[in-house]
């Protein structure tokens, strides 16, 4: 009798592995599809639908309590006029801040103009320099090194300029249509910012009622999760890197402090790039002209934001997204490889949203049984 039991139980076992095998494999096959086919065609729309969601609450109220009567009728502003005027406004308070800033930026620009010259006289007198002794430790014509330099520099920058010139005509056309993209996409996003703004309760009495309820509950509170915490987690740190980069240059007195902090910031907010992509060649070009203060200054500036964002992206991530080092090392890997540079975001949630389907659909499994 032993015996029997022990053979059934190891007949059920491969039975269990093979549908453990075939659910994984169909909730990734899933998860691939939908985000390689489905994704970049309903992107605007989501995006607009999230847009509304944090609109809605105050749009809403405000549609509400904006309500005047019109004989016997109570009338009130449609609450997607009244999301879209919140959302103008805002982006009007943001292209404010954006113009400030980016008058700053200009008086950067224009300084940084007016001294590029300087920079290349420098440079022109270095090279110089260089030949000079490499002509007389090679006992060679004097000047010779240095008018073939000259001619190379001379003949990359015409390189440079003939071969720019056919591909700004050759692509202009591609430019232009990508403009012209963007703005049907703007326009559309509007639009339907507006639109699920005023259908708001009946999309959601939909998803409340549709048979697929479970898998759009656990997709709209995985997504929100996952936002959340990418979103405060790289806002945080790409605010604290600008803010240590500013005050760190302004500290050395570079006169491009505002400029070279906000482009520090930004690059080391996206995933390939770093602070390192930045101040290591700088440090390197630093301790190469002799100035070691500053080469240290710069590389101290580096290490703090180094290992501010290793600390804040392990704590903040790990804690509120729930993957290891390691998952989330090798989701972003195999992200990049199967979407590009948006696979680093994709491949997090793409593996969360495995594991909670695979485990919704055991439950469930073994719940019928």
């Amino acid at each position: 009798m032993k015996y029997k039991t022990e053979i059934g139980e190891s007949m059920v076992k491969p039975n269990e592995k093979l549908k453990r095998i075939l659910l994984i494999t169909g909730v990734t096959g899933v998860v691939y599809a939908s985000f390689k086919y489905l994704l970049p065609l309903v992107i605007p729309f989501f995006i607009a639908y999230v847009i509304a969601l944090g609109l809605y609450p105050t749009a809403s109220c405000i549609s509400r309590k904006m309500s005047f009567q019109v004989g016997k009728r109570n009338l009130h502003i449609p609450v997607g006029i009244v999301g879209a005027l919140e959302l103008l406004i805002l982006l009007s308070v943001a292209g404010i801040w954006i113009y400030a800033g980016a008058q700053r930026l200009y008086i950067e620009s224009r300084m940084l103009v007016d001294q590029v010259p300087i920079w290349i006289s420098r440079l022109d007198l270095w090279l110089t320099g260089k030949c000079r002794i490499f002509e007389t430790a090679l006992s060679l014509k004097p000047g010779c090194l240095v008018v073939i330099v000259r001619d190379m520099l001379r003949g990359l920058g015409n390189s440079v300029k003939n071969g720019a010139m056919p591909y700004l005509m050759s692509n202009s056309m591609a430019i232009f249509q990508g403009m012209i993209q963007i703005t049907v996409i703007w326009v559309v996003g509007l639009v339907s910012i507006m639109l699920s703004l005023q259908e708001m309760e009946e999309l959601k009495y939909r998803r409340d009622n549709s048979i697929f309820h479970e898998e759009f509950t656990l997709i709209s509170q995985r997504l929100k999760m996952m936002g959340n915490a990418y979103v405060k987690t790289q806002g945080l740190i790409m605010i604290l890197t600008t803010a240590i980069c500013i005050t760190g240059l302004f500290l050395m007195k570079n006169p491009y402090y505002i400029l070279a902090g906000i482009g520090i910031g930004l690059l080391d907010a996206l995933p390939i790039f770093g602070t390192g992509t930045v101040f290591i060649p700088w440090v390197i070009i630093a301790l190469f002209q002799g100035q070691v203060g500053t080469a240290l200054t710069l590389m101290a500036i580096y290490l703090i934001c180094y290992f501010l964002r290793e600390i804040m992206e392990a704590r903040m991530m790990g804690n509120k997204v729930g993957l290891s080092a390691l998952e989330t090392l090798v989701s972003m890997y195999v992200g990049l490889k199967l979407f590009g540079v948006l696979g680093f975001i994709l491949g997090p949630v793409g593996l969360l949203l495995i594991e909670d389907f695979v485990n919704l659909y055991k439950e469930r499994d073994s719940g019928s049984t």
